[in-house]
């Protein structure tokens, strides 16, 4: 027993002195994500071929303690590290790139907290950043007249991807900066000068059928609803729009009387600026309708399924149905 503990024992202290190709000069991103446990950290690793073996990883950092003290991030690593050299780097916040994702849909005020919980900013940095914008002449498809007008700035151009943020000398307009050169990247094939109607509405508009419905092809036929909804001078009528202000998941009766362009279901026309950040696929579908009869849409509470109507009368059947 005492010879295979031995044989135990050199084999872990070899797996974690030794790194796996100590010529390599090859450099390998390694990403850790938040909340990532050791053994997950050490299984990518392996799979990584950055550690000779992810139980020897995972021992090291258990039974020195270090579980605590990795931080999520993207880190340049190589086969030349061993694993004490790969866990002295991926619990230095100096070698650290942090990692925010900016989901499909959400708003600035949510960018602002996602900063905050990766302790880069303070609350309301982020939007302070936002509100003071000074950047508007490198970016042709931004309309600062209108966009200065509303509360947050540039909500609607600040596109949903990942994005790896250096800690060390981080500030909020870092962020706008690389957003909006990605959002001019992923639109400059897309037509910025519509007949009917500006790239800023085009953009509102998106922001909307993002947050209405889930698949493209309901996408495009809601985008040839609220379009024809639009040009007979009729509300909208789309809860996201509401949501956006009352900051609530569901919208009370009392809501409903909110005095506020942005009630789309009291005041006709587009509210004064997008209501989130939207993908392309939206955006694609706000440039591109559908046209169809149906004039009314809701989205069924357990399956999120879309319900088409042509009337009014056929649209309340289905509220009953669907939503009681």
């Amino acid at each position: 027993m005492t010879i295979f503990l031995s044989i135990a024992y050199l084999k872990y202290v070899s797996y974690i002195e030794n790194p796996v190709d100590e010529n390599s000069e090859e450099t390998i991103s390694f990403q850790i994500k938040k909340g990532s446990t050791a053994k997950e950290i050490g299984k990518n690793l392996k799979e990584k071929n950055l550690i000779k073996n992810q139980t020897a990883f995972y021992l090291y950092v258990k039974f020195h303690g270090l579980g605590e003290k990795i931080i999520a991030g993207r880190f340049l690593l190589n086969k030349s590290m061993n694993v004490k050299k790969i866990i002295a780097a991926i619990t230095d916040p100096a070698q650290a790139e942090f990692i925010i994702t900016i989901q499909e849909g959400i708003t600035l005020k949510d960018i602002d907290q996602k900063l905050v919980d990766l302790t880069l900013i303070n609350p309301g940095e982020f939007l302070a950043s936002v509100k003071n914008f000074n950047g508007w002449q490198y970016y042709k498809f931004l309309d600062e007249t209108a966009l200065k007008t509303l509360e947050f700035p540039l909500e609607g151009y600040i596109y949903p991807d990942t994005y790896f943020l250096d800690p060390e000398d981080f500030k909020p307009v870092d962020l706008i900066y690389l957003a909006l050169d990605n959002f001019e990247k992923k639109t400059a094939d897309l037509p910025k000068n519509q007949s009917k109607y500006s790239f800023h509405q085009i953009i509102t508009m998106a922001s909307i059928i993002e947050n209405e419905v889930r698949s493209f092809s309901d996408r495009k036929i809601v985008s040839g609803i609220l379009w024809k909804r639009l040009e007979n001078s009729w509300p909208l009528g789309a809860d996201a729009t509401l949501l956006y202000i009352t900051d609530d998941r569901k919208i009370t009766s009392e809501e409903l009387k909110i005095d506020s362009p942005y009630n789309t279901r009291k005041y006709a026309g587009l509210p004064p600026g997008p209501i989130s950040n939207p993908s392309i696929e939206s955006i694609t579908t706000a440039m591109s309708p559908e046209n169809s009869d149906y004039w009314f849409y809701l989205t069924t509470l357990d399956t999120g399924e879309v319900i088409y109507a042509e009337t009014n009368e056929e649209h309340n059947v289905n509220r009953k149905k669907y939503l009681e």
